[in-house]
């Protein structure tokens, strides 16, 4: 079945509603790269839930796990701890489900350029060529193309309605694929033969990504262990014997030592993550 014409309605390109983010673009401090980087999440784990309703239900989960062993062990370090990992496992559980929806976008990319393509060569505009593919693309890709062909549908040029989906989607392949399509816009060209050469590059691109997972495997290995065992062990005493803890903060050497190790714990990954998010962009 042939996909419906885009009737382009500009009267009802103001209604739309932008995303809601806590971070600010004219700042550079701390607090609001942690904010962005929390916008970001949001954004492209692809649940569409707004911020504060993500941070209620780490609120929620916080406080769960936290009273259930405080019922248990009746012990206040132990439901500190349980506090703050109920509180962090939406973050950890949305962090997760980012990385496997980037993943299976990213090998849906070479397929949709090619598509694309194909659509282009029978000489139809851009437009509808993009709202044919988003059509035929499937999730979670797909999803992100509709957005901008609905875009395209209010009157917002294209240029417009491409400029939030590499944010969307957190793929640097989308960006060269927007940047390609603007070019084109104002340019002009031979679409068909830069969606072909991109198409191929991403796919080459997703080779040596694949070639340097396999290389890495032993080193991402050994940097989650590191990251993950010390506070697993850890939380294994501490919810064995309640009393633990409170013997160990006990004296000022031991005090000294517990909490410079979870600060180097932290620093070390965060440093790590860091490096294997860069490693891994796609």
């Amino acid at each position: 079945m042939s996909p419906t014409v885009i009737q382009v309605q500009p009267e009802f390109a103001g209604i739309l509603k932008p995303q809601e983010t806590y971070a600010q673009p004219d700042r550079q401090d701390v607090g609001n790269r942690i904010n962005n980087w929390f916008d970001l999440l949001m954004i492209q784990s692809g649940f569409g839930w707004s911020p504060a309703v993500v941070l209620a239900l780490c609120l929620c989960t916080g406080v769960l796990l936290g009273g259930l062993v405080f019922v248990i062990q009746e012990n206040l370090l132990t439901t500190a701890m349980a506090g703050v990992m109920g509180t962090l496992l939406p973050i950890v559980a949305m962090a997760a489900s980012r990385m496997r929806r980037q993943s299976t976008m990213m090998s849906q990319m070479p397929g949709m350029l090619d598509e694309l393509a194909r659509a282009a060569k029978t000489g139809r505009s851009l437009e509808h060529c993009l709202q044919q593919v988003a059509e035929d693309t499937p999730l979670p890709l797909g999803s992100e193309l509709q957005t901008c062909t609905r875009k395209l549908a209010l009157g917002v040029p294209l240029d417009a309605a491409l400029r939030e989906f590499p944010t969307r989607t957190g793929l640097v392949s989308s960006s060269v694929f927007v940047t390609a399509l603007s070019v084109h816009r104002q340019t002009g060209g031979d679409l068909v033969k830069v969606l072909e050469r991109l198409a191929q590059t991403v796919r080459d691109r997703m080779t040596f990504q694949g070639r340097l997972k396999a290389a890495t495997a032993a080193s991402r290995g050994t940097a989650f262990l590191m990251i993950v065992l010390p506070p697993a062990i850890l939380a294994f005493f501490a919810f064995r014997d309640p009393n633990y803890l409170s013997n160990l903060m006990a004296s000022p050497w031991g005090r000294f030592v517990t909490i410079t190790a979870f600060f180097l714990e932290f620093v070390g990954a965060i440093w790590v993550m860091a490096v294997l998010r860069k490693s891994q962009q796609s």
